[in-house]
């Protein structure tokens, strides 16, 4: 799989491709995330920092990564696969490929926010080296995007977290 910066021109494709891969939530009890619309000027100026990046394979776009910095860390805001690649490890180099950009701009970790109890999400992530921050351990950014992220409608603030993963030379 190839990873790079994506240009504007795919936005809309991203888009899409985070609506089809969202659809799985309703599986899980969660339509309300299944239901939830992409924000293009987000997309927009986020791509526009340079901080969306997509993974081609067998010349299609098979996923993306959105990431910024949070409280000093790198943070992954979102990630998307193409739901008939599921399984592929799309998810987890994308995911690596905001872990090491972090390491080498010197930030110590990559945080992201995450449900709890979908078997996708932090049960995937911990398999991945990340763990779940305590309170205390939460930086004043990363506690705000929970905060908006559990005022969603529909969305259990309680069943959200914050996870982290130190940025390690040689992991």
């Amino acid at each position: 799989m190839r990873i790079s910066q994506a240009s504007a021109g795919v936005l809309a494709s991203l888009a899409e491709l985070q609506v089809a891969a969202g659809q799985v939530f309703r599986n899980v009890g969660m339509p309300e995330v299944a239901q939830n619309d992409v924000d293009m000027a987000d997309l927009e100026a986020r791509q526009a920092a340079g901080q969306v990046w997509i993974g081609e394979y067998e010349g299609r776009i098979a996923g993306f990564v959105t990431a910024s910095i949070v409280d000093g860390r790198a943070h992954i805001e979102q990630v998307s696969c193409a739901p008939d690649l599921a399984g592929q490890g799309i998810g987890r180099r994308l995911m690596e490929h905001v872990e090491v950009t972090g390491r080498h701009r010197g930030m110590s970790a990559t945080t992201l926010t995450t449900f709890r109890d979908v078997p996708w999400n932090a049960p995937y992530y911990r398999r991945l080296g990340y763990r779940e921050l305590v309170l205390q351990e939460i930086g004043p950014e990363l506690q705000d995007i929970l905060s908006a992220e559990g005022a969603y409608p529909g969305i259990d603030a309680t069943k959200r977290c914050a996870m982290i993963k130190p940025n390690r030379w040689g992991s």
